[in-house]
């Protein structure tokens, strides 16, 4: 049976006398403008939520919240929650993010808010006080493997140390509770939300756990639930090997502009080329320094056929000017803010029970999927922090309800590849697919450089609340072959 119950105290009923949570959903808040520069309407508050939900009356957490009002009263129909992905990625300033460009029927009708995940942004924000060495992704190899296993047990145990009373409680469950006391201290009966990449896992955790105040959900980029997390990893590791595949087909009839090669086994030979070059020599290229494994480690390069060429084509050149590798030893520069990383990894490694403690299996599976995806396949399978890290508070939800969302997804996209979304769509059997045919990229909704098919159909579903009859095709209206 799917697992609609929590086992943890709901946002009820505010009549009902004996809610446990009546402290949290009835809440005053004190909205205050978020910043002088951002438009007055844009308003700001913190609301309280129980940091363990099984302990309603102990430890609380802050939960930086925003609100931009609807533009029209009478149009009104609710809120519409926002939510970048990550997880942790900051979502305070969804609502006036100049990247998302709601239509004026979308701002007529909602409230759009925002918020930062528990541990994230200014949510009780975590820090496990990681070097950038301890941040940077890290390929598998067979000489640097111990080194990998003691980075993963060392960034674990700062965590462990640093935020430990928090990390069983950082998890997709608690926030979807915590999304549904937002909904109740806003006095609403139900939400819209929009999730993009891990916040489509989000949007479908809410569902299963609150499947009645689910209103319209929408969930762009969307990931496969059942492969949470370490199979979403290789997921992307076999995605990015297919738009690889695609990228030199279409950079070799370009052989004129690009100079990589005029058949696909050419352009493939040149882009290894590259990399092997630069893992010997690094290549000084746009402001950075990039080893071979530095460049693959980016597995965004080959979303736009263009972009990539462009990127490969300017990495050849830098390679080939023989340019003097940096000498001397890196300034001083401060340590970058970990706030992001901790919070993924608290929450990729509480959510789910399913990460092995066996060193040995994350290297047999590493050999594997580098043979299987030498892109990106020995990242993707390399050892994390999660083989060390602490039980979360719960199981991983399992998915699986007949609530209504529309889910939109690029065929090219391989971070969240399009069998994910499709692997979403079976588990949430009231929704509809959205694909775009030759779509590329991550993230297909309300882009500067949006599908105006895609954004039509996405505010049809809002505005009306009427999904689409049957599953959808727009076409893509750029990167084509």
């Amino acid at each position: 049976m799917p697992a609609t119950a929590s086992a943890a105290p709901t946002a009820s009923d505010p009549s009902t006398a004996k809610d446990p949570l009546r402290q949290y959903t009835q809440q005053k808040l004190q909205w205050k403008r978020c910043d002088a520069k951002g438009p007055a309407t844009f308003q700001c508050a913190t609301l309280k939520v129980p940091l363990d939900y099984s302990d309603p009356g102990g430890k609380t957490i802050g939960l930086a919240i925003s609100r931009l009002k609807a533009a029209g009263t009478k149009a009104r129909h609710g809120v519409l929650l926002l939510n970048p992905g990550g997880p942790g990625a900051p979502g305070l300033r969804l609502p006036v993010d100049p990247l998302l460009k709601f239509p004026a029927e979308v701002k007529r009708r909602y409230d759009l808010v925002g918020f930062d995940l528990r541990g994230a942004g200014q949510s009780s924000p975590v820090s496990c006080g990681l070097t950038a060495e301890e941040q940077a992704d890290h390929p598998y190899k067979a000489e640097t493997f111990a080194k990998d296993v003691d980075r993963a047990r060392t960034v674990a145990g700062k965590c462990r140390a640093r935020a430990g009373d928090k990390l069983p409680h950082l998890t997709t469950r608690n926030s979807a509770r915590d999304m549904d006391v937002i909904r109740a201290a806003l006095g609403e009966k139900t939400i819209s939300y929009l999730g993009m990449s891990y916040g489509s896992y989000l949007g479908a955790v809410y569902m299963q756990l609150f499947p009645q105040r689910a209103d319209r959900i929408v969930m762009d980029s969307a990931t496969d639930p059942t492969r949470i997390y370490r199979g979403m990893f290789q997921d992307m590791a076999k995605a990015a090997e297919g738009a690889f595949t695609r990228w030199t087909a279409w950079t070799a009839r370009r052989h004129t502009t690009y100079g990589l090669g005029d058949t696909p086994a050419e352009v493939r030979k040149t882009y290894w080329d590259l990399i092997a070059r630069a893992n010997r020599k690094p290549v000084s290229f746009e402001g950075q320094t990039l080893t071979g494994d530095g460049i693959r480690a980016d597995n965004r390069t080959f979303f736009h056929l263009q972009k990539a060429a462009e990127r490969i084509a300017g990495l050849k050149k830098a390679a080939e000017r023989r340019s003097p590798a940096p000498s001397g030893t890196p300034g001083q520069a401060q340590e970058p803010d970990d706030n992001y990383l901790s919070t993924a990894w608290s929450f990729m490694c509480a959510d789910t029970r399913t990460w092995s403690h066996d060193p040995e299996r994350y290297r047999r599976e590493a050999i594997r999927d580098r043979a299987r995806y030498p892109l990106y396949g020995d990242f993707a399978a390399a050892i994390t922090p999660c083989a060390f890290w602490q039980q979360g508070s719960e199981p991983q939800t399992r998915i699986d309800n007949t609530v209504g969302a529309l889910i939109a997804q690029n065929e090219w996209d391989s971070q969240t590849p399009l069998f994910a979304g499709r692997a979403m769509h079976r588990a949430l059997r009231g929704s509809r697919m959205l694909t775009v045919a030759g779509g590329e990229g991550h993230g297909v909704l309300y882009a500067p450089d949006g599908n105006p098919c895609a954004d039509k159909a996405a505010t049809l579903y809002l505005t009306t609340g009427r999904l689409p009859a049957k599953d959808l095709t727009c076409q893509a209206t750029t990167g084509r072959k």
